[in-house]
């Protein structure tokens, strides 16, 4: 699938926020889990560190003050928000849905509210349905959620995932804006690929003795990985009618680093338009690109007008691009055309740090290193009970 903005039907980004565990997992902690080291780690996937949740963390944990992190930014409230969707192969829980539970948490009460599941590609998927909402009259003001607990569902003694993956959630706010935002998007899946990244036993499809933990063939989804993201990020700039020269800033999903650089190398991007963060936060899935976006922006290299393309890859398999016009952060429009207002009629006071510029504190996130909390394997008791992969306790393996 693939298509161009409507002309004449402007929507942006006009907020972001981002959230991720305080808990700080090295290589060197990894090695006590699995046979591995820092360097074998480091050498094959550039990662030096990822975030993982506590085990009191769900989804909606990370994603709640993400989102509240967007609105501030975009100058809203819950209650402007008419449409929620989350990205997320971990959700809450089955039903309810994640994205009902933050609408209710932010008091988005009109707001409809849904979770999709597209793998690491959820937050492109997402973009474009908020996009298409937006577009076509249904949604005045999107609240976008990516992001997973992928913790949650890793076997801890399996290095080939392990190693790649971690938690962390983003949100952005899409509103109509007068100038121009995104341009098109690019959307596939190829579920004949759907076996090389896959959790059987998770849901109606019985199978013997799932041990529900994520499975990949690592050969299989490189060669993939490195074939889309080149081959979508192109046939998007070719119906948009742009060169990559013209792209300002490179958003790749942050699988590993190997990947990422044979994308930028194919497609020709220089090195300093290229977002890369997989060493810090490893592979977050659908939060990979927003936490992307929120680092581009803290390091002042996400400006408005820019041109900035962002691809997607990841389980079903899927893939999805898509390019846009950076815009000027949320100027806080109530939808009747006037600013809002706090307390007798005063501009408030995020509108008034607005106007004497001060950076907002959504898109920031921690860049010191903290040094992680040592957690022993205990003497006894299921694999599942290290490192934050249990719900508050012990995790037996289940069965069909």
């Amino acid at each position: 699938m693939i298509g161009t903005a409507v002309e004449g039907l402007d929507v942006s980004i006009t907020g972001l926020g981002c959230k991720v565990p305080d808990r700080v997992v090295t290589n060197e902690e990894l090695s006590q889990y699995v046979d591995t080291t820092d360097e074998w780690i480091l050498e094959r996937t550039g990662i030096r560190e990822r975030r993982i949740a506590a085990p009191d963390e769900a989804l909606s944990d990370l994603a709640l003050p993400a989102c509240r992190d967007a609105l501030a930014q975009a100058g809203v409230e819950g209650r402007d928000i008419d449409l929620l969707i989350v990205a997320t192969v971990t959700p809450d829980m089955a039903f309810p849905s994640t994205a009902a539970i933050l609408a209710d948490a932010l008091g988005a009460s009109e707001a409809a509210a849904y979770d999709l599941s597209a793998g690491c590609t959820g937050f492109m998927y997402a973009l474009a349905q908020g996009y298409g909402m937006l577009a076509g009259g249904l949604a005045k003001r999107a609240l976008v959620v990516g992001g997973d607990v992928l913790s949650r569902i890793l076997d801890w003694e399996d290095r080939s995932t392990l190693v790649l993956f971690g938690d962390g959630a983003g949100a952005v706010v899409l509103e109509a804006v007068p100038e121009r935002g995104f341009i098109g998007f690019e959307l596939g899946a190829d579920g004949g690929g759907g076996a090389n990244l896959w959790l059987p036993g998770s849901g109606s499809r019985l199978f013997d003795e799932p041990d529900k933990y994520v499975k990949m063939n690592g050969r299989e989804v490189f060669r993939f990985a490195t074939r889309i993201l080149v081959q979508s990020a192109e046939q998007l700039l070719a119906r948009c009618g742009v060169s990559i020269d013209e792209v300002d800033l490179y958003v790749p999903h942050q699988a590993n680093t190997r990947i990422i650089d044979h994308a930028t190398r194919k497609l020709g991007v220089p090195s300093e338009r290229v977002v890369i963060n997989v060493d810090r936060y490893g592979n977050t899935s659908s939060g990979s690109i927003p936490l992307a976006l929120a680092d581009a922006a803290a390091d002042g290299r996400l400006r408005p007008g820019e041109l900035v393309l962002m691809t997607g890859m990841g389980a079903g398999l899927t893939w999805g691009s898509a390019l846009m016009r950076w815009s000027k952060e949320g100027r806080g429009r109530n939808g009747r055309g006037h600013r809002r207002r706090g307390p007798r009629g005063a501009p408030d006071l995020r509108a008034r740090q607005r106007r004497v510029g001060a950076r907002p504190r959504a898109a920031l996130l921690p860049r010191r290193r903290r040094r992680p909390r040592r957690h022993r394997r205990p003497a006894a008791g299921p694999r599942g009970d290290v490192a934050g992969g249990a719900r508050g306790g012990a995790r037996p393996r289940d069965r069909a």
